[in-house]
């Protein structure tokens, strides 16, 4: 199975949107904590900004959308609150965001092979620290990140794209 990464298209907005329906049915029912709500965060119109910027990419296989990200420079506010090891100037800071995976292809290595893909972007762009976050609540996320390398550099209270109550998690990654 050829599964690959590439820049998205406004053809993939359907499927992304599909993804995210996917995990806030799964966090509905149970299956997974992410810390997300359905129709507040991430819905249509985050794909859809993150395209219009040129920031958004998707995993696909057999041309259906499996997962997808937003990968640019653009550290979020509360970033400003971390204690980083790592310092640099912002354009050599590559950050991931709204990394997701549809929920039926959780286990394949798929969301490892989407922060490979953002580590080998970011070289690209002579990013030397690597930034994301994730909410607290979801330790798979946490698991997988630390897994890769990612440090905790800070937990830090904040509403969150529109979610309030959330504790999130900010990591790095020295390159």
């Amino acid at each position: 199975m050829s599964v690959s990464i590439r820049r998205a298209t406004l053809f993939d907005l359907p499927g992304v949107a599909a993804v995210y329906e996917a995990i806030h049915d799964a966090e509905e029912a149970g299956f997974l904590t992410t810390g997300w709500l359905r129709g507040v965060y991430p819905v249509r119109a985050t794909a859809e900004a993150a395209l219009q910027r040129g920031e958004l990419y998707v995993l696909e296989e057999r041309n259906r959308i499996l997962g997808a990200a937003i990968l640019n420079r653009r550290q979020v506010d509360v970033y400003a609150r971390a204690a980083w090891q790592y310092e640099a100037a912002e354009e050599q800071v590559g950050v991931l965001h709204t990394l997701v995976i549809a929920p039926r292809q959780s286990g394949k290595g798929y969301g490892r092979r989407f922060v490979d893909f953002y580590e080998n972007w970011a070289r690209e762009r002579d990013c030397t620290v690597l930034r994301l976050d994730t909410n607290a609540r979801n330790e798979r996320a946490r698991r997988m990140y630390a897994a890769l390398g990612y440090r905790e550099a800070a937990v830090v209270p904040t509403t969150f794209n529109g979610i309030p109550g959330v504790d999130l998690v900010l990591l790095e990654k020295k390159l």
